[in-house]
């Protein structure tokens, strides 16, 4: 682990969890006339998943931050005008496109792995680099099928073969159609200006590690090489030339490092209140999310029914600036259930009101149903909110 230099400030927990807030998009007015590529751009990667509940995660990223924007404006926005492009970083993500460069760092691992976890037969590659030149943007049904009939990754030739491709750099997805990805030579979708892995490892490194600095605004060096699933080493080696600054922050056992912009004036501003999606940036890495915000959560959609504890999809509510509560939310027709609502307090019944009035707004219903609250004495009083609040 590098030596830390001795630090620049000196942060109150308050402070660091304003600055994380901030940074992350949920402190001060929302940035609107940018819309959602300004929020992919300001976050760096929006992390995508295949569950959908309200709606996907990536929708919900950007609803969190602006409020209740057209989700047809989101798709186009992260798939159209070759303005993105998806890659793994955190987990699978959409990127801006001016990342490309810095991710060649990454692609180059990916050549030098002789199978990437699955065989292929001489020529299977290049047929479906043929194929794509000739009749691409195309998916993988339309290359040929995408399974051999089995579960998972029981994948066909054609689907591996682009998916190696796409790890490799040598095919982009341009979009979705109906959740599945559209491939097309990175040659011809993508800008010339960022066509290149010209840039050598310690770069990209050193830049994608600022990158997380500015999205995280201060983070230890667990919480920064994690955005984009760097290893420690990797940061320690980069991380004295990133421009990131050494802090402390008060209660933190950890070394931490700060966006400087970050530290240039007080955060301060309107705070949003909303749901997240448990794949949201702010919340994504659960050590950081319960040192900040001193709440513990899980994504239970792998966890055992009987073994879950706020449920299947819980979403953290943010209201004050601080985790008060979760809900787990399904949708019945123009209904939004709550099936299960886990509050902090009772300061909370208002603000989970609110937020689960405009999520029922944004997706098209137009009524709430609680089922199960886990303080029933809140019941009554937050039944009575969502009344108020649906009038």
């Amino acid at each position: 682990m590098t030596s830390v230099p001795p630090p620049a400030a000196e942060l109150s927990a308050d402070q660091a969890r304003r600055i994380a807030l901030r940074a992350q998009g949920f402190l001060g007015a929302p940035d609107r006339r940018a819309g959602v590529p300004g929020v992919l751009r300001h976050l760096g990667a929006v992390q995508l998943d295949t569950i959908s509940v309200l709606a996907r995660s990536h929708e919900l990223i950007p609803y969190a931050r602006l409020g209740a924007v057209g989700r047809r404006t989101v798709e186009e926005a992260y798939w159209s005008g070759g303005r993105t492009f998806e890659y793994w970083s955190h987990a699978a993500c959409i990127l801006p496109v001016e990342e490309w460069p810095h991710f060649a760092f990454r692609r180059r691992a990916y050549r030098s792995r002789p199978h990437w976890h699955h065989a292929l037969p001489d020529g299977a590659y290049e047929t479906v680099i043929k194929q794509l030149r000739t009749e691409g943007p195309l998916t993988a049904t339309e290359l040929g099928g995408a399974k051999n009939g089995g579960e998972w990754w029981d994948w066909s030739e054609s689907k591996v073969a682009v998916e190696r491709a796409l790890m490799y750099g040598e095919v982009v997805c341009t979009e979705r159609r109906s959740w599945k990805r559209v491939y097309d030579l990175a040659e011809r979708a993508l800008p010339d200006a960022v066509l290149h892995d010209d840039l050598d490892d310690a770069e990209c490194l050193r830049r994608l590690v600022a990158l997380a600095g500015q999205s995280l605004g201060v983070g230890t060096r667990a919480d920064i090489a994690d955005y984009h699933r760097l290893k420690g080493e990797q940061f320690d080696a980069v991380v004295a030339d990133s421009g990131l600054v050494p802090v402390t922050v008060q209660g933190w056992s950890k070394p931490a490092w700060a966006d400087p912009a970050a530290l240039a004036s007080e955060p301060r501003g309107r705070h949003r209140t909303t749901l997240l999606s448990p794949f949201d940036s702010l919340v994504w890495e659960r050590a950081r999310t319960e040192r900040i915000f001193g709440f513990a959560h899980r994504l239970e959609a792998y966890v055992p029914k009987p073994k879950r504890i706020h449920g299947y999809f819980a979403m953290p509510l943010l209201a004050g600036g601080r985790l008060q509560g979760r809900v787990d939310p399904a949708r019945e027709g123009s209904t939004l259930v709550a099936r299960q609502v886990s509050l902090e307090s009772r300061k909370a019944v208002a603000p989970m009101a609110e937020a689960l009035v405009e999520a029922a707004s944004w997706v098209g219903c137009t009524d709430v149903r609680l089922e199960r609250v886990d303080a029933p004495e809140l019941r009554g009083p937050l039944a009575q909110e969502i009344a108020r609040a649906l009038t």
